[in-house]
């Protein structure tokens, strides 16, 4: 079946190619009924416009670029869509790449979308090798980096939209403090990401305030998906308990943690209470109704691609921005307050 060109609409619509064009491009010299009709004949003959042919002729692509680590975390699949909606009303195609957690592979994406004339690159990492990408596209492509955002004084540089992952930290320790909770313990802490250091810290700074004991166990593996949460939670749940409640660096984390402690008979949350961290759909699940705090997802899309827009139109001004999006703690059924007698005095 032969293609349809732009040619071949302006002869069936009995215009010229440059009213078609007008038409396709919504410019305001074309009278609203001849636009309707092109759009019409275009629709009918299945045509639709090369959009890199159209950006090698024009300053702007109408494509934005987005690279998320791994398409199968609930999180960043939701963040995905909410970036690709937000995008769509403002006028943008989203072009959504996926790193795998390989950094080489993250490189060649940013090549390859810089290949194809995107109008600017949104990354969602947490690890600091993405500021170096972020500082490699300076005068070529706008960049937004998610989830990564640095302390104040921290030599890395980007323009970054995240939640606050301290002030989330921080929320996590009293909000079990104010359940009574005295002796707890941080699971999946990851070295080697800024957003897994600031969510840590801000969870030891509350606590050690509030005089709780707090027992960190890292994770070894490269990502906070479930089956790391199973993985951690086994060695944690093989010896006695001496914490009355768990806060999970993810929903995903605190996921695999439960269904390890349903099979091993330890009741949540009557034995051990338990907070996750990102707020994915289906952790409220009827059977789940997992507490934890959430990352508002349309906020941080909303907020980075506004922040694209304004560095698509604004050119590099060489200055950064940095968004901070408070999470929010949303009370379910994993965490229930102690009884006085139940309150163990802290161990620190």
């Amino acid at each position: 079946m032969q293609r349809v060109t732009i040619k071949d609409i302006a002869r069936l619509a009995g215009v010229s190619v440059t009213t078609v064009s007008r038409a396709l491009n919504d410019a305001p010299e074309i009278h609203s009924e001849t636009r309707d009709k092109v759009l019409r004949v275009c629709r009918e003959q299945g045509y639709r416009a090369n959009l890199l042919a159209r950006s090698l002729s024009s300053s702007h692509s109408n494509l934005l670029g987005l690279v998320v680590p791994d398409m199968a975390n609930p999180f960043h699949a939701a963040l995905a869509l909410n970036i690709e909606l937000c995008a769509q009303e403002a006028g943008y195609q989203l072009m959504l790449c996926s790193s795998r957690r390989d950094d080489q592979r993250l490189e060649n994406l940013f090549d390859f979308l810089y290949s194809q004339r995107v109008d600017g690159i949104l990354l969602s990492s947490a690890a600091d090798g993405a500021f170096a990408l972020a500082r490699r596209c300076l005068g070529q492509v706008p960049c937004v980096l998610l989830g990564a955002c640095p302390s104040e004084d921290s030599p890395l540089r980007a323009n970054t939209v995240s939640v606050d992952n301290y002030a989330g930290g921080r929320m996590a320790a009293e909000y079990l403090h104010s359940l009574g909770h005295r002796n707890v313990a941080y699971l999946g802490h990851r070295a080697g990401s800024s957003t897994h250091a600031l969510r840590h810290g801000g969870f030891l700074s509350a606590a050690a305030e509030l005089g709780m004991s707090v027992e960190t166990v890292s994770s070894p593996f490269p990502s906070s998906t479930i089956e790391s949460g199973s993985r951690l939670a086994r060695e944690f749940l093989s010896g006695p308990l001496s914490q009355t409640a768990v806060f999970a660096v993810s929903d995903a984390v605190a996921l695999g943690f439960i269904q390890v402690a349903d099979e091993l008979g330890v009741a949540i949350p009557d034995q051990l209470s338990i907070l996750g961290f990102d707020g994915i759909e289906y952790a409220a699940l009827p059977n789940i109704r997992l507490t934890t705090l959430s990352q508002n997802a349309p906020r941080l899309a909303q907020a980075a691609v506004r922040l694209m827009l304004e560095l698509i139109d604004g050119g590099d001004q060489g200055m950064y921005t940095r968004t901070l999006i408070t999470p929010t703690v949303i009370r379910r059924a994993t965490c229930r307050a102690l009884e006085p007698s139940e309150q163990v005095p802290s161990e620190c």
